[in-house]
């Protein structure tokens, strides 16, 4: 047998855990910079850290399940009505693929043909593929996009977190800033290299924005608190 992998299989929870760690860590490394630069103590830098994981993390779950649960409504409500309209008038529905199959280049006899014996295996499901673009790779899954999400989120607001917790904490800084920079540049090549993208464009992309989310986050810390980095 010959077995192909296509990159869109990933699709569906690439996108949500890509998502999740690249804001895990962007947001909870500005967080602790902003933070640290007021002039906080290492027990609040560390709790403001802390409560940016945990919230971070059910707030991209909540927001990913209810983007794309509206996403499977949308879908669920078309298929509902391709069926309805296959009940009521079977022989509509097989001049719409016909058509559809004309339009790529097949001719009327042979289009006709190839809707006649799709339908007559799998009516809705060749619709679903053809007419509205569905496919069981492309389907929506809220719940996984929700788990992918939260503890994409949770991995990469950790880093941040241990570098408070455990490393000195006159450097928090310069060391959360460094190695957010770096792991955010790993990520961005990971993603890229999966999805069939350049990688170093991919890296520096997802740098690019955290630099500016730390940059700025670091600029409110040291005009509305005491700068001790």
């Amino acid at each position: 047998m010959h077995l192909e992998r296509h990159r869109t299989a990933h699709i569906g929870w690439l996108r949500a855990a890509v998502l999740g760690a690249n804001d895990g860590l962007i947001s909870t490394a500005s967080l602790v910079v902003g933070v640290a630069a007021s002039g906080a103590t290492r027990g609040a830098v560390l709790i403001a850290g802390i409560a940016g994981l945990v919230a971070g993390a059910m707030s991209m779950a909540a927001g990913e399940y209810v983007s794309v649960s509206s996403q499977a409504d949308t879908e669920q409500a078309d298929l509902a009505r391709e069926r309805h309209e296959l009940a009521s008038d079977p022989e509509a529905e097989h001049a719409e693929l016909t058509a559809i199959y004309e339009a790529r280049g097949l001719t009327p006899e042979l289009a006709s043909q190839v809707a006649t014996q799709l339908m007559a295996r799998d009516a809705l499901g060749a619709h679903a593929r053809d007419e509205l673009g569905l496919s069981e790779v492309m389907t929506a899954r809220p719940l996984q996009a929700a788990m992918a999400s939260a503890a994409a989120f949770g991995l990469g607001a950790l880093l941040p977190v241990l570098i408070v917790a455990f490393l000195p904490p006159q450097h928090l800084g310069v060391l959360v800033t460094g190695s957010a920079l770096l792991l955010l540049a790993v990520l961005g090549a990971v993603a890229a290299r999966v999805g069939g993208a350049k990688v170093g464009r991919g890296a520096l992309r997802v740098a690019f924005w955290g630099v500016a989310a730390m940059a700025a986050s670091a600029l409110i810390g040291r005009l509305f608190g005491t700068a001790v980095l």
